[in-house]
C-alpha cells in the first residue's frame, strides 16, 4: 500500500533516494523496483533486518533493474549521517506525527536533499486523526505514538520555513479511515473484533486485487476523509531565504 505517488514525484532509475522511517520497507521495495539507489532509513534494527532480507530476495528473482542498489541504515531521522546534498529524492512518510522535534527533522531532510531535488512528505490528515484521537486515548497515548495532529496549511508553513517549495497536494487512503474509526471504537488492541476482522479482509482483499469498484470509491472519497495528506516538494536550485 503505497502512499506516494511515485510517477508523480518523478523518480527516475539511477536517482539517490533515502526513505526517513522506512518502517516494514513498503516505498523503498517500490523505489528498488523503480531502478533507483535507495537507502531505507529507519530507527527499527528489527524491521529494517527484514527489509534487508527482502532486498535481497528481490535482487535474486530480478525484481528490480540491473544497476538499482538498495541497503539499509539504522539511525535518527534528527541526526542524519550524511554530508549535504546527498540525495536527489528524500521521502518521509508518516514519521513526522511521532517525533517532538518536528521542525528539526524537516531541517535534516532539507539539508540532505540536493538543490533542484524533490521530496514527498506524508502524515495523517486532520479530520480523520482528530476523529480518532476523540474515539481512543490508546491510539496516541502510547510510546512512541503520534505527539500532534497536523493541519496542512500548519504543515505546509514549516516546509516553505525550511526553504522547500511545496509543488502539490494530495490525499491518499480513503478507505483505511473507517478502519481505524472502527478500531479506536472497539479497542486499538481488540484483534478479534468481527467488525474489524471483516474491514481488515475487505482491504487485504483490494490491495491484492485493485477491483474497479474500490479503486474508484477511494479515488472519489480521498479529497473528503483520505487517511494521509501527501506534500511533493522540491528544493529550489537558488536558496531561498529562511524565516
Amino acid at each position: 500500500m503505497l502512499t506516494v505517488d511515485f510517477d508523480r514525484l518523478g523518480v527516475r532509475p539511477g536517482d539517490k533516494v533515502i526513505d526517513i522511517g522506512a518502517g516494514a520497507g513498503r516505498h523503498s521495495f517500490e523505489l528498488y523496483r523503480r531502478g533507483a539507489d535507495v537507502i531505507a532509513f529507519d530507527q527499527n534494527v528489527e524491521e529494517l533486518a527484514d527489509v534487508e532480507k527482502m532486498f535481497i530476495a528481490m535482487a535474486e528473482v530480478g525484481e528490480a533493474p540491473v544497476g538499482a542498489s538498495a541497503k539499509v541504515q539504522v539511525g535518527d531521522a534528527l541526526n542524519l549521517p550524511y554530508e549535504d546534498a546527498s540525495f536527489d529524492v528524500v521521502l518521509i512518510s508518516e514519521v513526522l506525527e511521532h517525533v517532538p522535534e518536528d521542525v528539526r527533522a524537516i531541517s535534516e531532510l532539507t539539508r540532505i536533499l540536493k538543490p533542484g531535488g524533490v521530496a514527498a512528505v506524508t502524515v495523517p490528515r486532520w479530520f480523520p486523526e482528530r476523529i480518532c484521537w476523540a474515539l481512543s486515548d490508546e491510539y496516541h497515548e502510547v510510546e512512541g505514538g503520534h505527539v500532534r495532529i497536523y493541519r496542512a496549511d500548519e504543515l505546509s508553513a514549516k516546509l516553505s520555513a525550511a526553504g522547500l517549495t511545496v509543488t502539490g497536494r494530495d490525499h491518499a487512503h480513503a478507505l483505511h479511515s473507517p478502519y481505524w474509526w472502527l478500531k479506536c471504537a472497539v479497542g486499538v488492541d481488540e484483534s478479534e473484533n468481527p467488525l474489524t476482522k471483516a474491514y481488515h479482509q475487505i482491504l487485504v482483499w483490494d490491495m491484492m486485487n485493485a477491483p474497479w469498484l474500490t479503486r474508484t470509491a477511494e479515488r472519489l472519497l480521498d479529497p473528503v476523509i483520505g487517511k494521509s495528506v501527501v506534500f511533493y516538494l522540491q528544493k529550489p536550485e537558488i536558496p531561498v531565504a529562511v524565516e
